[in-house]
């Protein structure tokens, strides 16, 4: 294979400028079907499923353009890395900025003051270029749901701008020492994809947001790039031979040869695996995995048919979808913050006029952004002094985000408005301590707390979240009993059954037999209490909205029946104690509302007033409905174990028309399965009662 090799003068030489190619408004038009997907998307999930696609369509157009540039200016001797980062910053800073400094403007008077101190966190983040590690981070099971983080969006600029400082080092560096650089390009692109495939069955979250194992859609462009310059001819042979053949399928015999027969079914071909994952790829599908070829290669396709053929010349070149390519970038960083400002403003899912008018404005905004911003710092004068301000913008605005995520009491606008933030907060000293987890084993080191470390516990609470969110209410309203909290979320604590919440995260069951054997063989526990999320593991669903649960067995891994797995752990369970002479207390889970408690403080940008925000409380009706199944099924295992104690959460959060997130003006859950610290304590009356009783 032929190598890049350099010309006088070498790199970062002050006497040339670097080379682009050549403008192609088909590629343009391709960037305005990806974004519009997204957009279509993230406004409208169920009617485009597969919308998010469009971002991996993103990544195959930049591989390809920037690897154009970097390959064509090696290959010249006039590649400077001073001026390739110049240019991505002038490109990429300027809408950037905007766009932070607007979120954070907003967010101070809409967000409440956790909300603007984890905005502040992503503004930083978002400003490093480092937001996929921050997500990935936060992605678990207390995540709060990604339609409430404006900038969540920004994790696939941190993927790209990753590329671009790793790829142009890694190409110059190879190029330097004379290697050739599409083998280096193709053995890369194969371990990417190979780490991509390979993730999704150890760590899902990882793979999604990790550079390592996304890289391979960028690399796919980079190819791409390298055969368009410098092996053009390949397979040129066989290429006509197949052109000549179809068009002796496709045309008249007296008609005259058509050179672009093969290009346009080139480009079909493209567009129709781009089109068959949009409309089957969902987000329930591991992704990205195989199923992300489809969209990537269809770019690929696309892109290598060249813009004379039928479908980049007539459709993609179309005035409209140029338009919109042109806007890409800006109308990509203004239409999720939009549409997550109005989903947290109104504390559940905008409706359908408020994300139409969100699509719109993002439309205006970025074509504004467009004209008035960005192309005047691109193509402007004082080139140099406007990249030196923009990197100077930049650190102050990440540095603000900072600052205000590391802020202890924040005074926010609406805090001012309306002081009740507190009754939303669960910190993480609520959930474990390093001396209870010191004592009892690192295996706690989600749920671990004890009211008195220097004394054996006497109550043992086992479960989940939903064991864990009863405890500060039960230390307080529980006087002269030393309680110990042990669990792990999203395990409930049934000998013989376990979950996971996607395929691939860790057998949660290894924290529950360790625990039930402790609460049997210590002496001083006189009591156990078991606390699960039951609705959620029978239904199969951690939300009403989605938050899917695996629930298995480990002694008959043949059976997928979830009612009758979880029936077969509680059995063993209760029996495993009972035997052991324990006082079992077994707690029927709380309601789970079919909307977040969240929407019941008073928002100064409330677009529209709700009952639901004005009572807040969900109909009996939908709480039997959701909780049928996990109801039925509990209260006849407990027939059969007659000394175990029963505490029904919703005698206390009920009525018999109504289920209350909010009682005495104090909010009862911190999200829509988990109390508040009001919830806790009002919970815990009820349950002490049955604690005491003999």
């Amino acid at each position: 294979m032929k190598n890049i090799q350099p010309l006088a003068p070498p790199p970062n030489s002050k006497h040339e400028h670097l080379t682009h190619p050549k403008y192609r408004a088909d590629i343009d038009g391709l960037r305005a079907i990806a974004v519009l997907s997204v957009v279509f998307f993230h406004a409208f999930p169920y009617w485009l499923k597969g919308g998010f696609i469009g971002v991996d369509i993103f990544f195959v157009i930049s591989g390809f353009l920037i690897s154009t540039i970097i390959f064509e200016n090696l290959d010249k001797g006039t590649f400077s890395f001073s001026e390739f980062y110049a240019r991505r910053i002038n490109r990429i800073f300027p809408a950037l900025i905007l766009v932070l400094i607007a979120c954070f403007a907003f967010g101070w008077f809409a967000l409440l003051a956790d909300e603007y101190k984890q905005l502040g966190k992503h503004i930083a983040a978002g400003a490093g270029f480092i937001s996929n590690f921050v997500f990935w981070n936060e992605s678990g099971y207390f995540d709060n749901a990604a339609e409430t983080k404006p900038l969540l969006h920004l994790w696939t600029l941190g993927i790209e701008e990753q590329f671009y400082i790793v790829w142009p080092l890694l190409l110059w560096a190879a190029w330097k020492r004379k290697f050739n650089l599409l083998s280096l390009t193709l053995v890369i692109t194969t371990l990417s994809f190979a780490l991509n495939i390979k993730g999704l069955h150890s760590d899902a979250v990882a793979t999604f947001y990790s550079p390592q194992t996304r890289f391979w859609e960028l690399l796919i462009g980079s190819t791409l790039a390298y055969v368009t310059l410098y092996k053009p001819n390949l397979l040129a042979t066989k290429k006509q031979k197949l052109n000549t053949y179809l068009n002796a399928i496709i045309y008249a015999p007296s008609s005259q040869s058509n050179d672009n027969t093969l290009r346009n079914i080139q480009a079909i071909i493209g567009a129709t695996l781009i089109g068959i994952g949009l409309l089957l790829i969902t987000k329930e599908h591991h992704f990205p995995g195989t199923w992300a070829l489809l969209p990537t290669l269809g770019a690929v396709l696309i892109i290598s048919a060249g813009s004379q053929a039928w479908l980049n010349r007539v459709i993609l070149s179309n005035r409209i979808l140029v338009w919109f390519g042109l806007i890409s970038f800006p109308l990509y960083l203004w239409h999720w913050p939009l549409l997550s400002f109005a989903r947290i403003v109104e504390s559940e899912t905008p409706a359908r006029n408020i994300r139409i008018a969100a699509v719109v404005i993002s439309i205006l905004l970025a074509w504004l952004t467009y004209k008035f911003i960005e192309k005047p710092i691109r193509f402007g004068k004082f080139g140099n002094l406007k990249t030196k301000i923009l990197a100077v913008l930049m650190v102050i605005v990440g540095s603000a985000g900072y600052s205000t995520y590391k802020i202890e009491h924040l005074d926010s606008i609406s805090m001012k408005i309306e002081d009740n933030i507190a009754q939303l907060s669960w910190p993480e000293s609520l959930n474990h301590s390093s001396e209870c987890i010191s004592k009892f084993g690192s295996i706690y080191s989600q749920y671990c707390l004890i009211t008195n470390i220097s004394q054996a516990p006497e109550i043992i609470l086992v479960g989940d979240s939903n064991a864990n969110h009863l405890f500060n209410g039960l230390s307080k309203n529980l006087y002269g009993k030393n309680i110990l909290n042990i669990g792990r979320g999203a395990c409930p604590p049934l000998l013989g059954v376990s979950t996971r919440l996607t395929e691939g995260e860790m057998n949660y069951q290894v924290t529950v037999k360790p625990a039930l054997d402790l609460a049997v063989s210590t002496n001083t526990v006189s009591t156990v209490i078991l606390s699960m999320m039951g609705s959620g593991y029978i239904n199969g669903k951690r939300n009403f909205d989605g938050g899917l649960f695996d629930l298995y067995s480990l002694d008959d891994t043949s059976s997928n029946n979830k009612g009758v797995i979880f029936e077969s752990g509680m059995r063993k369970t209760l029996q495993f104690l009972t035997s052991a002479n324990k006082k079992v207390i077994f707690v029927v889970s709380t309601p789970r509302f079919n909307f977040n408690p969240a929407k019941c403080i008073n928002r100064p940008f409330r677009l529209i007033r709700s009952k639901t925000n004005e009572l807040c409380r969900m109909s009996r009706q939908d709480f039997e409905r959701d909780a049928k199944s996990y109801r039925d099924l509990v209260f006849n295992v407990l027939k059969d174990y007659p000394s175990v104690k029963v505490f029904d959460t919703a005698k206390d959060l009920c009525d018999e028309n109504y289920c209350y997130a909010k009682k005495d003006e104090k909010i009862l859950y911190r999200d829509n399965v988990h109390l508040s610290l009001f919830g806790s304590d009002l919970i815990a009356q009820g349950l002490v009662k049955v604690i005491n009783a003999k």
